[in-house]
C-alpha cells in the first residue's frame, strides 16, 4: 500500500515533464521569431539549435543521473530535478534574450534527465512481466501533458508569451513540495549499487548496450523512432503556420487531440493489446504504423486530414512501452537505472542534431526561390528511419522465444 502514493506521483511527474514540454512547443518557435525577427523560415535554424541544446544537456546528464539514482535512491534524484526545474521555468518567463532562453534550456535540459530515475522507479515497484505495460504510464503522462501544456500554452500564450512559463513554474514547485511529504523511495538497499563517474558518462552508458544483440538492435530502433518523433518539436509550429496558417491556439487544439489518444492508447489499451499481441508484434506494427502517419501528415492538403492522421497514428504509440519492457526484462534489478538513463540518452542524443536537420530541410523545401516548395519533407524524411526502425527490430526479435 505504501508504494501506490509514489507510483502516482512518478506519475504526476512524468506529466509535469511532458507538460513542460507541451507548454513550450506553442510558445517557444514563436517568441523565438518574435525576438530574432526576419520570420518563421529565418528564425527556424535558431530555434532548431535550441533545442538541440536542451537535448545536449539531456543527454550528458540523463545516465549521470540514472546510475546516481542506482546507489543513493530514485527519491532525492526525483525531488532534486524537479526544484531545478520550477526555478529555471522562473528563469524563462523573464529571459531578455536569445542568450538568456539558451542558459534556461541549459538548465531544463539537465533537470529534464530526471525521466530516467522516475522510469526507473516504474520498474523497481512493477513486477518484470507487468513492466511493459506499466510502462504505459509514461505514455499516459505524455498523453496528458500533451492535452494540458499545449492548451496552457496556447490559451496564455495569447495573453502573453511569458505567462505560461510562470504557470509552469508554480506547479512543478508545489509538486516538489508534494513529493517531499508522500514520496516513498522504491530501490531496495540489497539492489543498489556503486556509483562509478567513469561507467556513468553518456559513452559508456550507450557502450553498456553492446552487451547482447537485442538490447542493441532494440537501441538502435529507439534512436530512430526519436530522431523521427522530433518532427513535431521542431517543424510542428512551423509546418502547420506555413501550410495552414495556424496560430498557438490551433497548433494547441491540435496537440490536445494527440494528448487524448495517447493516453486512451497507452493508459488503457496498452494493457489490452501487450498480453495478447506479445511485445514483438506490438512493436512491428506500431513503428509501420508511424511510418504511415508521417507520410500522410506531408501529403495532407487540409486540416481535418491532419486530425484523421493523429486518430489512427495514436496506436504507434504502443511501440514505446513495449520496447522499454523488453529491454527492461534483459537487465537485473540493481542496474533499472542504468538502462533507462541509456534509454534516455538515447533520445536526447537524437535530440541534439535531429531539430538542427528537420528544421534545415524545411528551411531548404521553403526557402525563398524554391522552385516546388515541399513543407512536407520533414515527415517523408522521419516516415523512412520509422520504416528502417521496423525493419531492424524485425531482425533482433525474429528469434526471441514466446514472441508473435
Amino acid at each position: 500500500m505504501a508504494r501506490k502514493p509514489g507510483l502516482l506521483f512518478i506519475f504526476i511527474t512524468l506529466f509535469l515533464d511532458i507538460l513542460g514540454i507541451g507548454i513550450v512547443v506553442p510558445i517557444l518557435a514563436k517568441l523565438v521569431e518574435q525576438i530574432h525577427g526576419g520570420g518563421a523560415g529565418a528564425a527556424a535554424p535558431v530555434y532548431g539549435l535550441m533545442v538541440a541544446v536542451y537535448c545536449l544537456m539531456q543527454f550528458l546528464c540523463a545516465p549521470l543521473l540514472g546510475s546516481l539514482s542506482d546507489q543513493v535512491g530514485r527519491r532525492p534524484v526525483i525531488l532534486f530535478s524537479l526544484l531545478g526545474a520550477g526555478l529555471d521555468y522562473f528563469l524563462l518567463a523573464w529571459a531578455p534574450t536569445l542568450g538568456w532562453f539558451f542558459v534556461g534550456r541549459v538548465i531544463a535540459g539537465m533537470t529534464a534527465a530526471n525521466f530516467s530515475a522516475a522510469t526507473a522507479y516504474i520498474a523497481d515497484v512493477s513486477p518484470p512481466e507487468k513492466r511493459a505495460a506499466n510502462f504505459g504510464l509514461i505514455g499516459a503522462a505524455f498523453g496528458l501533458g500533451f492535452i494540458a501544456g499545449p492548451y496552457i500554452g496556447g490559451q496564455l500564450g495569447a495573453i502573453s508569451l511569458r505567462l505560461p512559463f510562470i504557470v509552469a513554474g508554480v506547479i512543478t514547485l508545489l509538486n516538489c513540495l508534494y513529493g517531499l511529504i508522500v514520496l516513498p523511495e522504491s530501490l531496495a538497499p540489497k539492489n543498489r549499487r556503486k556509483f562509478s563517474w567513469a561507467a556513468s558518462s553518456p559513452l559508456a552508458s550507450l557502450r553498456g548496450l553492446r552487451r547482447n544483440r537485442l538490447i542493441l538492435g532494440l537501441a538502435v530502433a529507439v534512436f530512430l523512432l526519436n530522431v523521427a518523433h522530433y518532427v513535431y518539436q521542431s517543424v510542428w509550429v512551423l509546418y502547420t503556420g506555413y501550410r495552414y496558417g495556424w496560430g498557438p491556439r490551433e497548433v494547441a487544439n491540435s496537440l490536445v487531440v494527440v494528448g487524448i489518444m495517447s493516453v486512451i492508447v497507452q493508459g488503457f489499451l496498452a494493457r489490452k493489446v501487450l498480453p495478447r499481441w506479445g511485445e514483438r508484434k506490438t512493436i512491428l506494427v506500431g513503428f509501420l504504423v508511424m511510418a504511415v502517419e508521417m507520410v500522410g501528415f506531408g501529403l495532407a492538403a487540409e486540416p481535418w486530414q491532419i486530425y484523421a492522421l493523429i486518430v489512427f497514428g495514436s496506436i504507434g504509440g504502443l511501440a514505446g512501452p513495449a520496447t522499454q519492457g523488453l529491454m527492461s526484462r534483459e537487465v537485473g534489478d540493481d542496474e533499472q537505472g542504468w538502462i533507462h538513463g541509456a534509454l534516455t540518452g538515447i533520445a536526447s542524443l537524437a535530440g541534439i542534431f535531429a531539430p538542427v536537420v528537420l528544421t534545415g530541410i524545411f528551411w531548404f523545401f521553403v526557402r525563398p526561390g524554391a522552385s516546388t516548395p515541399v513543407p512536407g519533407a520533414p515527415f517523408f524524411f522521419s516516415a523512412v528511419l520509422m520504416a528502417a526502425a521496423a525493419v531492424v527490430a524485425l531482425g533482433v526479435t525474429r528469434r526471441r522465444v514466446g514472441e508473435g
